[in-house]
């Protein structure tokens, strides 16, 4: 199956360049290309692709803005979004206004290519860095729970268990792994937090499991 890609800069040679890349691979196409967020927007209602690469800044409808529309407009498309720096303080906004992970311009081509085929499955580009960025954004919020926050009442003990894991930052695979699971099963655990919990994707399940106080930097999950 053929991913099909949307690419949002508000510089030409920039979208010029991840296409280039992305369209060496015969299994990525560059369905469009877009300069600021509000013909982003109105691109992945029209073609609904399999994921959208996103600038963050970009002048008019921002990244973080067309990412909000887009998450809350209900399609399935994966937002993943396009920075310069790595401590860009908006990519925490864009993450929660529904991006499924980020990706420096500067990274090698052959990590926006596993970039776009780790968000087109639902394995999010949330790597152990980002998390230890996302626990030191957390260092001043409130007490957290003991116990279980009511947010998450509706999960299993075997639930709450893979989303502790996974808020460390954890792949299916790792997952599997400490919890002596099939990466099959991990799946399906994953599946149904995000569904009871009506959460988009597995970043989305990581930053609900840090705003709730379910992990925090002072206790974290096993």
């Amino acid at each position: 199956m053929t991913l099909q890609v949307i690419v949002v800069d508000d510089q030409s040679l920039v979208r010029g360049g991840i296409r280039m890349i992305l369209e060496s691979e015969p299994d990525i196409e560059v369905i469009a290309e877009a300069e600021d967020g509000e013909a982003a927007v109105h691109l992945v209602e029209q073609f609904r692709p399999d994921v959208v690469l996103m600038d963050v800044r970009m002048a008019g409808i921002d990244g973080i803005e067309a990412t909000r529309r887009i998450a809350t407009s209900g399609s399935p498309s994966k937002v993943v979004m396009l920075t310069t720096f790595d401590q860009d303080e908006n990519v925490y906004q864009a993450l929660r206004a529904g991006a499924s992970g980020f990706l420096l311009k500067s990274s090698p081509p052959s990590t926006i290519i596993d970039g776009v085929r780790l968000a087109a499955t639902g394995e999010s580009l949330f790597a152990p860095s980002v998390t230890k960025r996302l626990v030191e954004h957390y260092v001043h919020q409130p007490p957290t729970f003991q116990g279980t926050p009511p947010v998450l009442s509706t999960l299993t003990e075997r639930e709450l268990e893979v989303l502790g894991l996974l808020a460390t930052g954890l792949s299916n695979a790792e997952i599997a792994t400490t919890l002596f699971l099939s990466e099959a099963t991990v799946k399906t655990y994953v599946s149904r937090i995000l569904t009871k919990l009506d959460l988009r994707d597995r970043v989305q399940a990581v930053i609900a499991a840090y705003e709730c106080g379910f992990v925090s930097p002072n206790r974290p999950r096993p």
